[in-house]
């Protein structure tokens, strides 16, 4: 049997081994090329070919060898293999060898690889839309990113840009800009933003006069979007952190029309409406990114208003979107379920505070829930190690999404329920 047909074979079967096993395999397979091509000064030598030959690197764990190919097909593996008939191509003239290496085979350059399979974004441009104070999950993805080396720019509502800004330049934020290495979170540019519309010709009269948004300009989606590019060109990472119920308070039945469509604008549609517009400045392998909660899927009184199907809605669009972005632009999309948090914009909600509790006493994980958990999966799915994850949702909960019922109901005292010990 010809090594390129074993080497097949091996990888084929390659998934199903453990890795002491494959290094068995491999360690044969390697005495096995050294006696076939005996012919050869070593195993790890080949003969000068042609450029206009095709060649294909074959290495499941740093083996060695170059082969000449007349096509590539694809194993039903981790790895893509080349064989050919014959093993080696030689020919009556001289032929002069030298000494090759190859490395196992992989879709990024060995230049930019680090030990120990950092999130790096070094070199990326993120735009977070939704930020308004410092104790938000939006915040929390932006510290993220920029950790991992990200340049960052926000979009905040208009009508709390100014003290946005304010409390900025204030220094009001820094204790919460504070990186791990002990640096400030840098933030390049922030942008007024409303991505309840889309553009100028959108914004009812009543909005223009209203002072809320006085002396403020070019805050549509479509108005931000030509901004960003003629001030930076081009983002690898967009972020979608913004959600808003006018009627959330409210039981579905007793939901209005216009509350209820308000909350799909505000929640989904506006998701639809960034990758829309930013879409055309991401560039190829950049990564968009949603929040959404678990009463998307499961029922949570007190979480009304629309605010559950807009949840539903925005994560069925992740799902189309990945699709069309994908397609277009290799842009991945995701969005991360998260669980309760205690920031500003959820004291609206009313019970938060007893959602964070019911959380720690139910959840798999009985521990707090920190915003910058959610911020490092944002920075994860921004990074090439989730260059295969989109359409997904991404689950930060610490496990709450995979209960069927509630352990601290007093139904269950009689069981022996397990609970951490401090």
């Amino acid at each position: 049997m010809l090594f390129c047909d074993v080497l097949d074979r091996f990888c084929i079967s390659y998934t199903f081994l453990s890795r002491s096993r494959c290094s068995a395999i491999i360690t044969h397979l390697y005495e096995m090329a050294t006696t076939t091509v005996s012919n050869f000064p070593t195993a790890m030598s080949r003969p000068n070919i042609s450029s206009s030959q095709r060649f294909a690197n074959v290495n499941p764990a740093n083996f060695g060898g170059r082969f000449k190919v007349d096509s590539c097909h694809k194993l039903a593996s981790v790895c893509h293999v080349a064989s050919t008939q014959p093993f080696l191509t030689m020919t009556a003239a001289a032929v002069k060898y030298e000494k090759i290496r190859t490395n196992a085979m992989s879709v990024f350059s060995s230049e930019n690889e680090v030990p120990g399979l950092p999130i790096d974004l070094k070199g990326k441009r993120a735009f977070i839309a939704g930020v308004a104070d410092d104790n938000g999950y939006g915040w929390a993805i932006a510290k993220s990113l920029a950790a991992a080396g990200a340049e960052i720019l926000l979009g905040t509502w208009v009508p709390a840009l100014n003290i946005f800004e304010s409390s900025l330049r204030r220094g009001k934020f820094d204790e919460s800009r504070k990186l791990k290495d002990g640096s400030l979170m840098e933030i390049a540019k922030v942008y007024p933003l409303d991505a309840v519309y889309d553009n100028p010709e959108d914004v009812p009269e009543d909005v223009k006069a209203n002072k809320r948004y006085a002396g403020a300009s070019n805050w549509t989606v479509q108005e931000v979007a030509e901004c960003v590019k003629k001030d930076f060109g081009n983002i690898d990472i967009l972020v979608h952190s913004l959600a808003n119920g006018p009627e959330v308070s409210k039981p579905l039945t007793e939901t209005s029309r216009k509350g209820y469509l308000a909350a799909l604008s505000a929640s989904s549609y506006s998701y639809i409406s960034l990758l829309k517009h930013f879409l055309p400045i991401m560039n190829r392998d950049g990564s968009a990114i949603s929040l959404t909660y678990i009463a998307s899927e499961r029922i949570i009184p007190g979480y009304g208003g629309g605010m559950s199907s807009a949840k539903a809605a925005l994560e069925s669009d992740t799902r189309v979107l990945a699709f069309e972005a994908g397609r277009k632009k290799r842009v991945r999309v995701n969005t991360i379920s998260a669980g309760p948090l205690g920031s500003r914009a959820a004291k609206a909600i009313g019970f938060i505070d007893m959602m964070i509790d019911y959380s720690f006493s139910n959840a798999p994980l009985q521990k707090e829930l920190h915003a910058e958990e959610v911020g490092n999966t944002a920075a994860f799915l921004s990074s090439y190690l989730a260059s295969g994850i989109t359409g997904s949702v991404i689950y930060v909960d610490n496990g709450l999404n995979a209960m069927g019922v509630g352990v601290d109901s007093p139904i269950f005292k009689e069981l022996d329920i397990p609970k951490e010990h401090h």
